[in-house]
This record gives structure tokens, sequence and C-alpha cells, in this order.
């Protein structure tokens, strides 16, 4: 019994000395064919449309009015980062909702011609919560034989989703673009946040 124990000081003590560079967990992402299933019928769902349609809204509006967006969604407009973020905490879903809209995002990536680099999940503790953090990284598909410079579509995508005590924070979507001599000038981001909604 008392090396069950030992064992149980063991994990509590890297928890406690985890951070984001040196998780207590680090595993791949893998879906279950119940995950799957239930992402499937909720793209199907009212929640669903709005969501997409409200994150599409707000990026209209940030175009025209940026200080009327709502204050549950940010944008990033860098000359080599753009993207959004969705202050989850600050909205109505849940976590189950958080979670599908973070794999639809991939799947609408994956439709644009990219392929995913990694999906992982790192589990760390950061003050008085137990942070995870979900993050599908994509690139596009390269295109052998091609010749002259490379074509970077959209650029490299960043996804992540924040969960805090199990409860959606933040997601964080990021496209950061090369200037670099040996690349094609990006895709626009608005052609980006068009081919996802």
């Amino acid at each position: 019994m008392s090396g069950i124990w030992k064992y149980l000081q063991s994990l509590f003590r890297q928890a406690e000395h985890s951070s984001p560079s040196q998780p207590f967990i680090h595993e791949m992402i893998e879906r279950s064919p119940e995950h799957r299933d239930a992402l499937e019928h909720w793209k199907q769902t009212l929640v669903c449309r709005r969501l997409c349609d409200w994150v599409l809204n707000q990026y209209g509006l940030f175009g025209a009015l940026p200080d009327d967006v709502d204050e549950a969604l940010d944008f990033l407009n860098t000359p080599s980062s753009k993207g959004f973020v969705v202050h989850f905490h600050k909205t109505n879903y849940d976590r189950r909702e958080a979670l599908f809209f973070f794999d639809l995002l991939r799947e609408k990536v994956l439709a644009l011609g990219y392929r995913t680099q990694i999906s992982d999940r790192r589990v760390y503790q950061t003050g008085a919560w137990a942070e995870t953090a979900e993050r599908h990284y994509l690139k596009p598909k390269p295109e052998f034989g091609a010749p002259g410079k490379i074509r970077q579509r959209f650029g490299n995508i960043t996804i992540m989703l924040v969960l805090r005590n199990d409860a959606p924070w933040q997601l964080q979507f990021q496209a950061t673009t090369y200037r670099d001599h040996l690349f094609l000038e990006a895709d626009s981001f608005q052609d980006l946040m068009s081919g996802l909604f």
C-alpha cells in the first residue's frame, strides 16, 4: 500500500511543478468513433450554424467597425500572423460545443488543401486551475515538382483550444505566413475566413 501512496504523491508533485513547456501530460489527440459520430451530428445543428455565423459576422464588423466587435471575440492582424480568439468563458457555449468547433475548424482547413502536422494535448497546472491545451497544427500540402517559388496558401495554421478545470476558456485560430524569397505571397486571410465559414 505504501508503494501506491508514494506513486500518488509523486504524481501530485509533478502536477504542481508542471507548465506549458513541461506539461504533466503530453499526448497525441485520438478521437473515438463516438466523438466523430457526435461531431457529424453537431455539424447539422443550429448551434453550429450560429457559432460559425457569429464568428464570420464579427470578422466583417472587425473590418468596418473594429471597436464594435463582441467582447467575446478578438482578431489578430499583423503582417505575418492573422487570426481570431474566441473567449468561450464569456459565452454560453459548453465544453462539448467548444471541442466540436475546434475539430470542425481542423476539418475545414484540411478541405482547403492542408495536412495535419501534429494534433496534441498538454495538461499542466497554472495557478488555481488545471489547464488543458489541445492543438491542431496544419501545413499546406506540398506541391511536388512545381517549378519556382513555394505556394504557402494561407501559411501554417495553428488551432488551439484551452480548457481551465475542464471548462472551455478560449480558442485561438492563427495563420502565420512567410515573407521569404522562397515563397509566393500568401493568399488573403479574408479568403481563408470565407473558406472556413
